[in-house]
């Protein structure tokens, strides 16, 4: 359990063995940072599945796959399969997603760059590079390891026997806070596990730590005449940090404008702890506006809709 979730920096680390199955099509095991579950009788939302399959799956070959899930729906895999990140691909926090490995399933070739080296070297010719050492398939039945997952700015980073693996970038609607959990499945033999950096405080629990009750932080009345530009940010019910890093940055320009309004759409939350404290935020600040719902990944056309709407009837905006 990570009672007070992640943040930048935090880690968590596991030992384990992959457990050999005689005679199983496949063996694999899941490691997951999981969040709390958002109605009950359904399995929590997966924030981070990481899923090695030794044995491979439908491509044959090993391969290993990161996702997320809530409420059971599945988003779009990251998957490596062996070849790294495509050099046009996106980074995370300036690693690729996928580090390349070598794979069993051709002939063995020699690497040219490795070639060129040694030739240079038998005929005097100074060359910068050094031989490459190609990496194998991180995880092996039987064979224990070292897996450590680190928050980074921009998304998730795994490590194995020290050596980088994989990245895998935050999902739009999870925050490091939310990974509430670590959840280890599947065909493995677990040694033990550690975190380290890990957040003392949650806003969900602590938010009063989080927001200065401070008159200049607070929003102006809704201008009598319209808008130029209004703003809707969805936000959800217990960021109360996230909101009040916004008022404290580019919010203050809206606050002294007189043509351009910003608002916080925000839903109920399952917790009543939580919904007080929200409701004292938003008197205060007066810059939130409730939505009538309990507060879900699924329920994000709803706020749209709803900030469309209240940008017609109170600023005239559109």
């Amino acid at each position: 359990e990570l009672p007070c979730g992640m943040a930048v920096g935090s880690r968590v680390t596991v030992v384990a063995r992959p457990r050999r199955r005689d005679g199983a099509a496949s063996s694999q095991f899941m490691v997951e940072l999981l969040g709390t579950k958002a109605v009950q009788g359904e399995e929590p939302p997966r924030i981070l599945h990481f899923n090695p399959r030794m044995r491979g799956d439908f491509t044959g070959r090993p391969v290993i796959e990161l996702n997320t899930c809530y409420r059971m729906q599945w988003a779009l895999p990251q998957r490596c399969e062996g070849p790294a990140s495509r050099p046009d691909d996106d980074r995370v926090d300036g690693e690729v997603k996928c580090e390349k490995w070598t794979r069993d399933d051709g002939p063995k070739t020699e690497d040219s760059s490795n070639i060129k080296w040694l030739l240079n070297s038998l005929i005097g010719k100074p060359e910068p590079d050094k031989v490459s050492v190609d990496q194998a398939y991180p995880f092996a039945e039987g064979k224990l390891f070292v897996l450590t997952i680190t928050a980074g700015l921009v998304g998730y980073h795994v490590n194995v026997d020290g050596r980088h693996v994989a990245s895998f970038p935050y999902r739009t609607g999870y925050n490091l806070e939310d990974a509430t959990g670590l959840s280890l499945n599947g065909d493995l033999d677990i040694e033990s596990t550690s975190a380290a950096h890990l957040p003392k405080s949650h806003p969900s629990f602590d938010p009063q730590r989080y927001l200065e009750m401070s008159e200049q932080w607070k929003a102006s009345p809704l201008p009598t005449e319209p808008v130029e530009l209004f703003i809707g940010i969805l936000s959800a019910a217990n960021h109360f940090a996230e909101r009040m890093a916004v008022r404290k940055s580019w919010m203050i320009a809206t606050r002294r404008s007189s043509n351009s309004v910003a608002r916080f759409f925000v839903a109920l939350n399952g917790k009543k702890e939580v919904n007080e404290e929200l409701k004292k935020e938003a008197e205060f600040f007066g810059d939130i506006v409730l939505v009538p719902f309990m507060d879900s990944y699924d329920l994000v056309v709803l706020k749209t809709i709803a900030i469309a709407e209240y940008g017609v009837r109170k600023t005239n905006t559109f």
